[in-house]
């Protein structure tokens, strides 16, 4: 398995995620150059694991331990709102794209090892409210927050673009 990856493989992830990015309300970090080595991270942790493990953080090479850590990651969003960044600073927010805030290294949020807990879609679904069962149960995008009633969760979230393994059952 080669980790090799070409100026035109990451210049179509760069453009495909570029265009998600502004449909969805984010921003990729301006810095061209430090965006492309992320996304060649990306591109060499998919080769080498199947899935776009964060490059700046260290994947264990086992998917369902690192579902939180696939980007975009479940931590992306508080980090934006936080800190004006994500951890490895490939989103940011439109202060730092404006020029009005500089991205800086951040806190890792993400829980070490022994305090992470591994969740089926099914875990901790909260009871509904009212005494009327729900028709069908509802699905959260853990990244997004989207949400939707179906039988299963979507192939794809239709807001942020992550596999169906990044939804958790709501409701």
């Amino acid at each position: 398995m080669s980790m090799a990856v070409s100026d035109e493989e990451i210049q179509k992830i760069f453009d495909k995620l570029n265009r998600e990015a502004k449909q969805g309300g984010y921003n990729l970090n301006p810095d061209l150059e430090f965006t492309k080595s992320l996304l060649k991270g990306l591109l060499v942790n998919e080769n080498r694991y199947g899935y776009w493990a964060c490059p700046c953080r260290l994947a264990s090479g086992n998917k369902d331990k690192d579902l939180d850590i696939i980007c975009p990651c479940d931590y992306r969003d508080a980090d934006l709102n936080n800190h004006d960044a994500c951890y490895c600073c490939l989103y940011v927010s439109s202060k730092v794209v404006k020029g009005e805030k500089k991205a800086t290294s951040i806190p890792e949020r993400r829980p070490p090892p022994d305090k992470r807990k591994l969740k089926s879609m099914n875990d901790n679904a909260p009871k509904p409210t009212s005494d009327k069962p729900l028709s069908l149960p509802v699905w959260r995008c853990k990244v997004c927050g989207y949400l939707c009633a179906r039988e299963e969760p979507p192939e794809t979230c239709p807001i942020c673009k992550v596999k169906k393994e990044r939804f958790e059952r709501f409701i």
